[in-house]
Formats: structure tokens, C-alpha cells, sequence
């Protein structure tokens, strides 16, 4: 099961606001032993909101969405969720509760607006200030703000899917190669990828003032695997001639 994130908003893409999301969400994922498989951001677009959803909601991913759930004219997410599912935008009674519990008689009337999501959500719980979240299948809708939907996205993880938590991240072994473009190291590439098609490979040129080249070539996945496709990487690379230095392999430890 894919872990996706849709993260939501007119200020991250105007740039009124750095987006705090991703590298967080990485972090998190990679605490429990998964990688993100794939994000993308939307503005507050209703139509390409719903029809983002129309898209993620028939695959079997796991998604955390970030924003558009307050009740402003701008937050549409969650008539974008109903839209997308065919479904009506309803009062959640058990959100109305925490609204309550949270604000008293002051939930009245434009707070508890808040509590409205598609009909047969189930609630993601917010320990910050109690207004929910909610979750429809492997989706979770979570608020804008990262304090919040950080730890919102932990417990939707801890409590609905400790099945994907791995002992550790995929191992990963990498050389920094010098005085070569990636051009030149094309072949060996190709190779390795063919011979070591269940591996994944990575080629991150780096750019320097100074006319030098320089590439990081890694290669990632099963730690028995790994080490045998790099060998015969630096073995090819040095019947070239060129010159490089190891980095230190990577395998972070999960942390659940």
C-alpha cells in the first residue's frame, strides 16, 4: 500500500507560506519504516481538488491530506471529498461533541460548521484543540497547521496501519564520483539497472562553479542485493579511470 500526501492551498504555492509537510511527513514515515511514495500540491482549486480525489480515491494508497478543512469560503476539501465520493456533506456527531466540549455554546453557529464531512467519515482525532479530522477508507483529512496534523498523521499510522511499519528504511550504498558526467556513465547504469531491475538507482549530478563534475550514484533497496550491484558498479567505474570516494552506507532504523 503506497503512502501518497496531497498538501493544500493557495498560500504554499503563492509562496505567502513555506510548505512544513513533506520533510515532516518523511520523517514520520521513515520513523515507522516507510517511504513516501508520492506527493503532489494543489491550490484552492475545487475542481482540481475533487478530481484529484475522483483519481486517489480509487487506487488502494494510503493518503494524508493537509488543509482546506476550516469553514472560510476557501477551505473546500471537505465538500471536494464529498463531491469526489458521490456523497452528501452531513453534521459528524461525534465531531459536533468535541466542537462542543472544546467551545461550549460558542460552537454555535459557525465553529460546528467544521464537524460537516462526507457522509460515513470516520473521525481522525486533533489532541491540540479537538476539532476532528476525518478519514474516509485509507484517506485522512487533516488541518493546515502542523502542529496539529502532525501528530494526527502519527496516530492515524500507530492505530490503522501498523502492518506497514518495516524494521528499517531500504538499505543504501552510494559513491561520490569525480571528473566523470553522466554521460559517461551511462552504460554501467544501464547495466545495473538490467542485471539489478528489483534494486533502485540514483544519479544526482552536482554542479560546481568551477567547471568540476562530480555525481552521487546510489543504489537502494534489499541490503543482501545491494552490495553486490554496487560492487560491480565501482568495478566498472574504476576500469575507467574515474575517481571516487565512498559515502556511508544508509539504513536508518525505524523508530515506532
Amino acid at each position: 500500500m503506497p503512502v501518497g500526501l496531497l498538501i493544500i492551498g493557495d498560500e504554499i504555492l503563492s509562496g505567502k507560506r513555506q510548505d512544513k509537510h513533506l520533510s515532516k511527513a518523511i520523517e514520520i514515515l521513515g520513523e515507522r519504516g516507510i517511504e513516501l511514495a508520492w506527493a503532489e500540491y494543489l491550490g484552492d482549486d475545487p475542481a482540481r481538488i475533487t478530481a484529484t480525489l475522483k483519481r486517489t480515491f480509487a487506487t488502494s494508497d494510503v493518503v494524508f491530506s493537509f488543509g482546506g478543512i476550516g469553514a472560510t469560503p476557501d477551505d473546500y476539501t471537505r465538500q471536494c471529498a464529498a463531491a469526489a465520493l458521490g456523497r452528501p456533506v452531513v453534521r459528524h456527531p461525534g465531531a459536533v461533541k468535541e466542537i462542543e466540549a472544546r467551545f461550549g455554546e460558542a460552537a454555535y453557529p459557525r465553529r460546528v460548521i467544521m464537524a460537516e464531512f462526507p457522509e460515513g467519515a470516520d473521525l481522525v482525532p486533533n489532541p491540540v484543540n479537538r476539532i476532528a479530522g476525518f478519514s474516509v477508507g485509507t484517506h485522512y483529512f487533516l488541518p493546515g497547521f502542523p502542529e496539529m496534523a502532525h501528530a494526527m498523521m502519527r496516530w492515524a499510522l500507530d492505530t490503522k496501519h501498523r502492518d506497514l511499519f518495516k524494521a528499517s528504511l531500504p538499505y543504501e550504498e552510494a559513491i561520490i564520483v569525480r571528473e566523470a558526467g553522466e554521460s559517461d556513465l551511462l552504460e554501467i547504469m544501464n547495466a545495473v539497472v538490467r542485471d539489478y531491475a528489483d534494486l533502485k538507482l540514483s544519479s544526482l549530478p552536482q554542479w560546481h562553479g568551477n567547471g568540476a563534475r562530480v555525481i552521487e550514484l546510489s543504489m537502494r533497496g534489499d541490503a543482501t542485493r545491494v552490495p553486490a550491484a554496487m560492487a560491480y558498479v565501482r568495478a566498472e567505474i574504476a576500469k575507467l579511470g574515474y575517481p571516487f570516494a565512498e559515502r556511508p552506507p544508509q539504513s536508518a532504523p525505524a523508530n515506532p
